[in-house]
C-alpha cells in the first residue's frame, strides 16, 4: 500500500510541475499584453509559487492536494481578463484533480460488465431479374464445360449451341490461355450473353439469347484495339513458371523471359529461392481487358546476386533486337543449326560415303528432316550462289562478315524471289529440305567455312554479333533511360514487399 501511495504522489508532483510550466508560459504571454492589470500578474505569480510549494511537499494527503489544485483556477476569476487565463488553467488542473481522486487507494472503484442486446432489424434486398456479369480469364487446360462450372452456369441449351454453331464453335476453339471472356448470367444460371475473345479475323464474337423464344444469335463485333504497357515483377520461391504465374504474367511472356535469359541462366540448376525478376512488355486491350500480350520491351533478372538486364532496341536501319545494358547484342551472330527441329544423321570428318562407298572427308553436317522442312539462314549474309552444283544438288551459298560463308545443299526448293546479291537476315527462310544430288534419303547438308577452310558447325566457337557503337550506342542509351527507371520502380516494389513479409514474420 505504501509503495502504491508513493507512486501516486510522485505522479501528482510530476503533474503539478507540468502545470507550473504551463502557468509560466501563460504568464509570459500575459506579460506581453499591452493592457494587463497588475493584479492579474500578481495572482498568476501567486498560483505558480503555491504549486511549487505543493510539489515540494513530501508528505501530503491526496484529498487535500486534489482540493487545492481544483481550487486554483477559480482564484483567477476576480478580474475580467483573469477569466480567460482561469479557463485555460482549469483544463490542466481538472486532469490533475481527477487523477488524484480516481487513484486514491481509500476509494476503490468497482468494475461491472453491462451487456445490452440491441435489436437488429433484418433488411431484405430484393433483386428480381438482376443478372450477374462475369469477367473470366482462360486458364491452362480450360474447356467450355469447366468455364461453365466455374461461373455457375447450368444451361445445356447454351452449351450445345456453343459446341454446334460453326461460328461460335470456331471462336471457342481459338480460346487461348490468358485471354478473357465476358458472360452475363441470370439468377437461374441461364446464359444471357457471352463475349468471346478476339478471333483470327480480328473481330470479337458475341452470343446473345432471345428471352422471348430462348433462341441464340451470333454476331461479330469489330474491336478497336488499344495498346499499352504492362509491368510485372516476382520472386522465385519454387520454379520460374510458378513465379511468373503468381506475378500474373501471360504464358507467352514467360516463355520470352526464359528465352532471353536462357543463355546466361540455367533455369533448371541455377535458380535460387529469393531470385527476382522484373518485366515490361507490350499488350493490347479490348474495352479495358487485356486480349493479347506482345513483345518484352525490357527485362531484368537477379540470379544469386548477379543482375542481368536486356532491352529491345530498334536501330536506324529498322532492325529490332535485344541488347544488354552495355550495347552488346543478345543474339548470337550464328545459329547452331539451320533447322528448327532435326537430328544429326552424319557428323563432320572422315566417313564412308553412303553412295560412293569409299572413305571421304565430310566437310559439313547432315541434318535428317522430311522433304519440305523450312531451312533458315544461320546468320545475316548475302547470297553468293543459288542453283544446282554437282553432287550438292540444289545449293545456296551465303557470304557473311569476317570471310565466313555457309552452304545449304540437297534442297528441294528455294525461297521465292531469292537471287544472287540478295541480302538475308538471320532466321529468314531461304529454302526447304529435299533429296537432290547424291543422297540416299531427304536431308540437309550444312557447311561453315572461314577463309575457305571447312569448320565443324557443331563445335566451332560462334562469333558474337557486332555491338552498338558511336551514335547508335548513344541512341540506345537515350531510348532505354525510361525503361531503366521503370525497372528501378519494380525493384522498389519487390524490396517493399519483402520488407512487409519480414515484418509480418517477426510479428
Amino acid at each position: 500500500m505504501r509503495t502504491r501511495k508513493k507512486k501516486i504522489l510522485a505522479e501528482l508532483r510530476w503533474r503539478l510541475d507540468a502545470l507550473r510550466w504551463t502557468l509560466a508560459r501563460y504568464f509570459g504571454q500575459i506579460g506581453k499584453m499591452k493592457q494587463c492589470p497588475s493584479g492579474l500578474r500578481w495572482r498568476m505569480n501567486e498560483l505558480r509559487w503555491r504549486l511549487a510549494g505543493l510539489s515540494r511537499t513530501r508528505r501530503v494527503k491526496s484529498t487535500s492536494l486534489s482540493e487545492s489544485v481544483a481550487e486554483l483556477p477559480w482564484r483567477l476569476f476576480s478580474s475580467k481578463r483573469g477569466l480567460i487565463a482561469g479557463a485555460l488553467v482549469s483544463i490542466s488542473a481538472i486532469g490533475v484533480a481527477a487523477t488524484s481522486v480516481v487513484t486514491t487507494p481509500e476509494e476503490p472503484v468497482g468494475i461491472q460488465t453491462i451487456v445490452e442486446k440491441l435489436a437488429v432489424l433484418p433488411e431484405e434486398i430484393s433483386t428480381p431479374g438482376l443478372p450477374y456479369v462475369y469477367e473470366e480469364h482462360i486458364g491452362p487446360g480450360d474447356t467450355l464445360q469447366s468455364i461453365f462450372r466455374r461461373l455457375g452456369i447450368s444451361d445445356p441449351a447454351a452449351l450445345t449451341f456453343l459446341q454446334t454453331n460453326p461460328k461460335a464453335a470456331r471462336a471457342v476453339q481459338q480460346l487461348r490461355t490468358g485471354s478473357s471472356l465476358t458472360a452475363v448470367v441470370n439468377s437461374s444460371g441461364h446464359l444471357l450473353s457471352m463475349r468471346l475473345p478476339v478471333t483470327v479475323d480480328g473481330d470479337s464474337i458475341e452470343i446473345s439469347r432471345n428471352t422471348a423464344n430462348q433462341s441464340f444469335h451470333v454476331s461479330n463485333t469489330p474491336v478497336a484495339f488499344e495498346s499499352g504497357t504492362e509491368m510485372r515483377s516476382g520472386v522465385i520461391t519454387n520454379s520460374l513458371f510458378a513465379a511468373t504465374e503468381t506475378a500474373g504474367l501471360p504464358d507467352s511472356i514467360a516463355m520470352q523471359l526464359a528465352d532471353l535469359f536462357g543463355t546466361e541462366i540455367d533455369f533448371h540448376s541455377d535458380l535460387r529461392q529469393g531470385d527476382t525478376f522484373g518485366v515490361i512488355y507490350q499488350t493490347t486491350y479490348d474495352r479495358g481487358a487485356p486480349t493479347q500480350a506482345g513483345r518484352i520491351l525490357a527485362a531484368e533478372f537477379v540470379n544469386q546476386g548477379v543482375r542481368y538486364a536486356v532491352f529491345l532496341h530498334t536501330t536506324t536501319n529498322g532492325r529490332s533486337e535485344y541488347y544488354k545494358s552495355t550495347g552488346q547484342s543478345l543474339r548470337s551472330s550464328f545459329l547452331r543449326s539451320p533447322l528448327e527441329f532435326s537430328k544429326v544423321t552424319s557428323n563432320f570428318g572422315r566417313r564412308v560415303h553412303p553412295v560412293l562407298g569409299n572413305w571421304r572427308n565430310h566437310s559439313g553436317v547432315d541434318f535428317g528432316a522430311p522433304i519440305g522442312t523450312p531451312v533458315r539462314a544461320t546468320s545475316d549474309g548475302e547470297v553468293s550462289f543459288i542453283g544446282r552444283y554437282g553432287g550438292y544438288g540444289k545449293l545456296i551459298v551465303l557470304k557473311h562478315r569476317d570471310n565466313i560463308s555457309t552452304a545449304y545443299a540437297h534442297l528441294n526448293a528455294f525461297a521465292p524471289g531469292l537471287s544472287v546479291g540478295e541480302t538475308v537476315r538471320q532466321g529468314e527462310i531461304i529454302g526447304e529440305v529435299g533429296a537432290t544430288g547424291r543422297v540416299t534419303a531427304p536431308h540437309l547438308h550444312y557447311e561453315v567455312r572461314i577463309n575457305d577452310v571447312a569448320q565443324n558447325p557443331m563445335t566451332m566457337a560462334l562469333p558474337n554479333s557486332e555491338p552498338l557503337r558511336g551514335k547508335e550506342l548513344a541512341r540506345f542509351r537515350e531510348n532505354t533511360r525510361i525503361q531503366l527507371a521503370r525497372l528501378e520502380l519494380l525493384n522498389r516494389r519487390i524490396a517493399a514487399s519483402e520488407g512487409e513479409n519480414d515484418k509480418a514474420g517477426r510479428l
